[in-house]
């Protein structure tokens, strides 16, 4: 019997603070083989994370401890190596795909540059070989026009494209051991296919092994061999994924595999004035050349979008990432320039500059994709959530600003007392939850929502989901809900439009458009998720 590549043994990890041990892993054990798929699953806060990022040793030490337990590569102990071993383990032999592609890309430098000193550092390469070597790799990895992207800054990729290249940066370096953490959380379902067809290829063809983390079960189904489950920090089932999936042996498995977005959307008001407007709305960004950076041509990536949205609808914006969905928000919420009409409650705010469109930002608000962007970690929660409040009506005391916290944190489900917290002691759903709270404080109309649940594993979705809804039940809310989980957008939407490369595909109501698709593109997205 061959050795394994990678085992965790009977592994404990704790943080201490001052004289307590936390402990956040427990007694876990796990097993990689070459060329075997390992996905760990659960959801946010259940040591998952930990687990990956103490295999490469890359938790500070302090305040990390590891008590009992080790991690064996070759047989090998990483726990006990010296930082030059580790080094000459970590992305030569074992590789990492971060879940935050904003957080792990150097804003300040190209891609070009940032892939290249992967393949300078790890494999030895001159420039005009590892050009041509990072051209396949982004171009397998699904970026769209590889050779002119090589000079763009990570500002100028859309999530999902960021989350490619993170990926390109991790398989350059042919690894024997991938680590993915949620590497195709911000993928819409065609790009996903790609990524997961992608790493299936690398595996078979390096005889690499992956651990894959992910809260995405229909993900789990299609690529791994085996599956540990996590829960609170232990692991509480560990089997074959078709044993797993066809007879799942612990309550809190099972509850994950049913716990897949479902029911209908709000009913819907009747007789009601459109709120939302917009006609042929066009975004084009200048393309810039030479020395004095001279505009010498447009870059259309929206293209013609017209619909009405009344008080209580939702309308859902699905496709693939770069299709210009979060350039649609952008554009409605007048922060980037656009062509076309926008009326909002019949005000033409397509004509108006940036002071007349300030008394009218209370009423439309935003919840953008990645919570851990969008909450300043320098700011604790009654800061972030009155925030606007401060802007918009400053009349309001401090006393009455912090009863408004108080009632719009318990109304998204948050405890008042952690108000004095700030975003680093939360976890992702609750930080998603202080994000609606934010908007809401406001008491919008509409909500424009990016992304806001791809990051959340699928129990605390379903959470997220049943509190928009509620939201919306209450307040009349109308929401534009950017999405590429057509899951989700079953549950939420009214209506939806299908973009493509900045195009309209398909547009109408949303069950008649997943039911009977007219258009091939929308029905590949269908077979796909």
């Amino acid at each position: 019997m061959t050795s394994p590549l990678l085992t965790v043994d009977s592994l404990t990890v704790a943080f201490r603070q001052q004289n307590t041990l936390r402990t956040v892993v427990n007694d876990l054990s796990l097993r990689i083989d070459a060329g075997e798929t390992l996905a760990l699953v659960g959801e946010s806060g259940s040591g998952k994370s930990v687990s990956a990022l103490s295999i490469l040793r890359l938790l500070p030490s302090p305040p990390v401890e590891y008590p009992a337990g080790d991690i064996l590569f070759h047989g090998e102990s990483l726990l006990h190596a010296s930082e030059s071993t580790l080094r000459g383990v970590r992305g030569n032999k074992i590789a990492m795909i971060f879940q935050e592609p904003m957080v792990s890309l150097n804003p300040l430098h190209t891609l070009e540059k940032q892939l290249y000193e992967v393949l300078s550092l790890h494999r030895g390469m001159r420039r005009e070989a590892a050009r041509a070597e990072i051209l396949d790799c982004l171009e397998r990895v699904g970026i769209r026009n590889a050779r002119a992207r090589l000079g763009d800054f990570p500002h100028q990729l859309s999530g999902g494209e960021r989350q490619r290249v993170m990926i390109a940066m991790a398989v350059l370096t042919r690894p024997e051991l991938l680590i993915a953490d949620e590497p195709t959380t911000a993928l819409d379902v065609s790009v996903q296919a790609q990524i997961l067809t992608l790493l299936r290829e690398l595996r078979d063809e390096l005889n690499m092994g992956l651990l894959f983390i992910t809260h995405d079960l229909s993900i789990v189904r299609k690529l791994a061999d085996n599956v540990a489950v996590m829960q609170n920090g232990k692991c509480v089932e560990h089997n074959s994924a078709r044993a797993l999936f066809n007879a799942p042996a612990h309550p809190y498995t099972q509850k994950l595999i049913n716990s897949e977005p479902g029911g209908e959307p709000v009913t819907l008001p009747q007789d009601v004035q459109p709120l939302l407007q917009v006609e042929n709305l066009a975004v084009s960004f200048p393309v810039r050349k030479g020395i004095l950076r001279r505009v010498v041509n447009h870059n259309p990536v929206v293209k013609n979008i017209s619909f009405t949205l009344r008080p209580g609808e939702t309308l859902g914006l699905v496709g693939e990432s770069g299709s210009g969905k979060s350039t649609t928000g952008l554009a409605l919420l007048r922060l980037v320039a656009s062509q076309g009409a926008i009326l909002f409650d019949g005000k033409p705010l397509h004509q108006w500059n940036r002071k007349q469109m300030l008394p009218v930002r209370h009423r439309i608000q935003v919840v953008f994709q990645d919570p851990n962007s969008a909450l300043n970690p320098r700011l604790n929660v009654q800061q972030i959530i009155e925030e606007g409040l401060r802007v918009h009506q400053p009349e309001l005391t401090r006393s009455a600003r912090e009863q408004r916290v108080i009632e719009v944190m318990q109304e998204v489900g948050l405890d008042p007392e952690t108000r004095r917290r700030f975003p680093g002691e939360f976890s992702g759903g609750q930080r998603q939850r202080i994000a609606i709270a934010r908007a809401l404080i406001l008491k919008p109309e509409l909500i424009i929502l990016d992304e806001p649940t791809s990051s959340l594993d699928r129990t605390v979705q379903a959470q997220i989901l049943t509190l928009l809804k509620s939201l919306q039940e209450t307040h009349r809310l109308a929401y534009i809900f950017i999405s590429h989980d057509l899951h989700v957008v079953r549950a939420l939407c009214h209506q939806v439009i299908v973009l493509k490369q900045g195009e309209v595909i398909e547009q109408g109501e949303c069950r008649r458009v997943f039911s009977e698709p007219q258009q091939a593109y929308t029905r590949q997205l269908l077979a796909l998720s």
